[in-house]
């Protein structure tokens, strides 16, 4: 009989506030910042999670975020090239954008939010139309990475959003090749190139009148670059001296506190700041000075040049003026924002109260008030941190984990906090400050926690009180492992100084408080002849097990300590290990990247298995059976059998290397702590698992992933043109167009066994052809009561616009001359013609060159350029007629209301006011 097992799943991360993969964004109150793969949304002031955007099965991790003009869309791009646009009231996903073949590291939206361009790692920038769901163009031109992307509005802005919308056709780009790019969209093609800087260009920033762009580069320079609107409306053209006309100026160098990487450059949305962050823990912001301002300055410096000229000293010579301001002119120093870690992203809030928001990489969220400038040249303003996020997380790798006995509290630990959680909400609790912790472990009865610090400390923490209650300098080098012994009456600990020490777990109870207590002590040690990397009592109690760095594991006797067995074959340090429940099997894991399997009655190796690609930290059994897990720095959870030594279930879902483990005692779930700072719980789920499905099911994944790059591949033959389709294989888009061949099909069947129905019919009697029974049709379409024509319909409809094109690719010429017999039968019965003029304009440009060559497609589409061209001026006509009639309606509506406005006579109104209150008084009476 085939053996099934028991799936486990992951559920949502947490410990997480932020992470220091993408940049964030704050609009006074919330903020939304990325968390691994999901965008979380928190509210600093309260400090609660409002929301979490998480879509099931997508596990990329998040790049950066973008905010829509219209506040309730953002724009979030992914490690994997993709792009989502999330409803925040909803916290859904509205549309998804894949074009990218790598990370996406740059996003904008144009001033009317119709548009949204994006960078990526793979040079490419993309043109979305956001609400045609569809990618308008690729434009390739970058050698590197893009960094920057920003569209260039019309200096006078309007109220309406369509003249905003057709200002918008210029781009500039930066990107990590030094150059500075200007996009023009009407062409689609790049206008102007510039060598910004010497070194990697890392972000670029335009300022509100659009008329100075900012970019910083690698080594610290800031540079300001003046925006010739003239030259962009009139166009490319060539100047009188025959060159092609420059649209971007250098404006002169910006000085920095620090030669740092300029990471980030921002403008204030509506007040006049400048934020520039250049160094790892500090954002300075500069004041924008007011054109009168700029006219005082230089008169000041005027008039003490001329002071000085008088009196005989020497001045600096003063340019005439010529019309031009610099950006030392521009920008005065104002203040830096000093944060409590490394900046990863800032944000100015754009409501009325100056304030920064700053997102760090060590998992930490501040706000920082801004003063306002005051005339007093004594007072220095200073930022003062107004709110502070950073209880819910660890600001470092998490180093251990370990579960209580009842399986309801979680301890992890890190260098510096050690954090109780409650399994069930996954609500932190505790935070307690400790030491440079590497393994952790409850003391029986659940109130205390020890831990084990690189100092060679054990700390043991009272968690009602939340304190520490003692600290005992147990070791002379750290504290790699410690274990409990099955009885709960001893405790042991194995460290770099090269000793296994045993410690008795002695009980107190403070008669003044009626507090119970635990004290640990020392009753021997054992001296081993390399550092200890990990211990381990077997559960009969009768073994202890001892790694150690010279990639062996001993054997010892628990109550005489006398040498039992050598377990040696790995080819580095073993890291862990541990004994299965029966005290038959133990397994170590080892740097080698093998997992080994040895009985305790012999010491030999049952087998060695190739378990993981990097060094495997963490290895444990779970209860009363010989399953195991293991954790590696690969990112990677796997569970394996250690009877059948066969791989039962790959999880991945961490983005960071896999620290820590701990398998809860009741066999239900696992916990894994990782350096991305994220704690997953693994649940144990109903749903069987066989082996043999498994391996199925990775081989097709495997299969379908070389599917899609093979067709990458051939896809990318037009890598050296500027301007390309905006497509991209995945395995979704494989499915789709499968879906659509298969629908093809059945339908072709569907009207073939109709049409031989009816010439069967035809060559028969009156009284015979009553008499034969119709064709028996697909299950499919009987069910749905569909024609072949709505089944196909239906099918196409379901696949995304962004997709469409991707999925008509997979279409071989066959089935393309099958499908433009539907359109035409779409088109005839008006179903759905913006879908029908689509499709029929992607298969011609696709198949241009087969259908030119073959007249067999002019049967099908001379019909439709006729049926198509009639339903298209259906639809024009509809609209037309709808446009007209909302434009009476508004004119209608703004005559009545500006008559109202003007024929409102005061005295009338009066009147009619005390005639109403008259009779409310009369019908009061009566």
């Amino acid at each position: 009989m085939v053996k099934s097992y028991l799936r486990h799943g992951p559920t949502q991360a947490f410990g997480l506030i932020c992470s220091a993969g993408a940049n964030s964004a704050f609009d006074g109150k919330l903020a939304y910042v990325p968390a691994l793969e999901d965008v979380l949304v928190w509210d600093i002031k309260k400090g609660q999670m409002m929301a979490m955007w998480h879509e099931t099965g997508h596990r990329a991790e998040v790049t950066c975020i973008r905010r829509a003009p219209q506040a309730s869309t953002f724009a979030v791009g992914y490690a994997d090239g993709s792009i989502r646009l999330w409803d925040a009231a909803t916290g859904t996903v509205s549309h998804v954008f894949n074009g990218h073949k790598k990370a996406v590291t740059a996003l904008a939206f144009d001033p009317s939010g119709t548009r949204l361009a994006s960078g990526s790692q793979d040079t490419d920038l993309i043109l979305w139309d956001v609400v045609g769901e569809r990618g308008i163009c690729r434009l390739r031109g970058h050698r590197d990475q893009i960094t920057g992307v920003s569209f260039i509005p019309a200096p006078s802005q309007t109220s309406s959003s369509s003249t905003s919308a057709a200002s918008a056709s210029w781009i500039v780009t930066t990107a990590k090749d030094t150059y500075l790019k200007l996009w023009d969209l009407n062409t689609q093609h790049c206008v102007q190139t510039i060598v910004a800087h010497r070194t990697e260009v890392w972000t670029l920033d335009l300022n509100n009148d659009a008329n100075l762009i900012l970019t910083g580069s690698n080594e610290g320079e800031l540079k300001a670059w003046r925006v010739d609107h003239d030259a962009l409306a009139t166009g490319l053209h060539e100047t009188e001296s025959g060159e092609p006309v420059k649209f971007i100026h250098p404006a002169g160098d910006l000085s920095l506190s620090s030669r740092q990487r300029v990471s980030q450059i921002l403008f204030h949305p509506s007040e006049a700041y400048l934020a520039v962050q250049s160094h790892d823990k500090s954002v300075e912001i500069f004041r924008i000075r007011t054109h009168d301002d700029i006219q005082k300055k230089r008169a000041r410096r005027k008039k003490r040049a001329k002071e000085k000229h008088q009196n005989g000293e020497s001045a600096i010579a003063v340019d005439e003026e010529d019309g031009t301001v610099t950006p030392a002119e521009m920008f005065a120093p104002y203040l830096v924002v000093r944060a409590s870690g490394k900046v990863r992203s800032f944000c100015f809030s754009p409501s009325n109260k100056l304030q920064l928001f700053v997102a760090l990489s060590s998992n930490a969220l501040e706000v920082y008030n801004i003063p306002p400038p005051t005339k007093s040249k004594s007072d220095v303003p200073e930022a003062t941190r107004s709110l502070s996020l950073d209880l819910p997380g660890h600001r470092t790798d998490i180093r251990t984990l370990c579960l209580s006995y009842n399986d309801q509290l979680l301890a992890s630990a890190s260098n510096g906090s050690l954090k109780i959680w409650n399994v069930k909400t996954t609500a932190c609790i505790r935070t307690l400050d400790c030491g440079y912790a590497i393994c952790s472990t409850f003391l029986p009865g659940d109130r205390q926690i020890a831990v084990g610090t690189k100092s060679g400390e054990i700390m043991i923490y009272d968690i009602a009180s939340s304190s520490l209650a003692s600290t005992i300098k147990a070791h002379d080098g750290a504290v790699w492992a410690m274990h409990i012994r099955p009885d709960g009456g001893a405790l042991v600990t194995g460290s770099a100084d090269k000793t296994v020490k045993f410690w008795d777990i002695k009980g107190k109870v403070d008669r003044e408080t009626r507090t119970s207590s635990v004290e640990l002590e020392h009753t021997s040690s054992l001296q081993m002849p390399d550092d200890v990397l990990a211990v381990k009592y077997s559960p009969n109690g009768k073994l202890i097990a001892v790694s150690l760095l010279d990639s062996t594991v001993k054997i010892f006797y628990q109550d005489t300590l006398k040498f039992f067995l050598s377990l040696y074959g790995h080819k580095l340090p073993v890291l862990a290990l541990d004994i299965s429940d029966d005290s038959k099997l133990i397994v170590t894991c080892s740097a080698d990247k093998n997992v080994k399997i040895w009985g305790l009655d012999f010491g030999d190796c049952h087998k060695s298995i190739f378990a993981h690609d990097e060094s495997i930290m963490q290895v444990a059994f779970e209860k009363k059976s010989h399953l195991f897990w293991t954790v590696s720095k690969d990112r990677m959870l796997k569970y394996w059998d250690g009877d059948k030594f066969e791989q039962i279930q790959r999880l991945e879902g961490h983005h960071g290397e896999v620290w820590a483990l701990a398998v809860s005692h009741h066999s239900d779930f696992v916990v894994t702590g990782s350096h991305d700072k994220s704690i997953r719980i693994w649940e144990k789920l109903e749903d069987p698992l066989f082996l043999e499905e498994e391996r199925e099911r990775e081989m097709e994944s495997m299969y379908d992933a070389a599917a899609v790059d093979n067709m990458n591949k051939d896809s990318a033959a037009a890598e050296g043109q500027e301007v390309t389709e905006v497509s991209k294989q995945t395995s979704e888009t494989l499915m789709a167009g499968e879906r659509i061949i298969n629908a093809l099909d059945v339908a072709d069947k569907d009207l073939e066994d109709i049409r031989d129905f009816e010439e069967a019919k035809a060559r028969l009697s009156a009284a015979a052809a009553d008499r034969l029974p119709p064709p028996t049709r697909n299950p499919i379409l009987s069910h749905g009561d569909l024609s072949a024509e709505a089944y196909v319909l239906q099918e196409v409809e379901r696949i995304p616009p962004a997709n469409l094109l991707d999925a008509l690719l997979v279409l071989p010429f066959d089935k393309v001359i099958s499908l433009m017999k539907y359109l035409d039968a779409w088109a005839k019965k008006d179903w759905n013609i913006p879908l029908v003029s689509r499709t029929m304009l992607m298969l011609l440009k696709l198949h241009h060159h087969q259908i030119v060559a073959n007249r067999v497609l002019r049967t099908s589409l001379l019909p439709l350029r006729t049926n198509l061209r009639k339903a298209l001026l259906r639809q024009k006509q509809a609209i037309g007629y709808n446009l007209a009639a909302l434009n009476h309606i508004r004119r209608v509506n703004d005559a009545q209301r500006t008559a109202q406005f003007f024929d409102m006579d005061e005295t009338a109104v009066r009147a009619k006011i005390a005639e109403g209150r008259k009779r409310k008084r009369v019908s009061v009476k009566a």
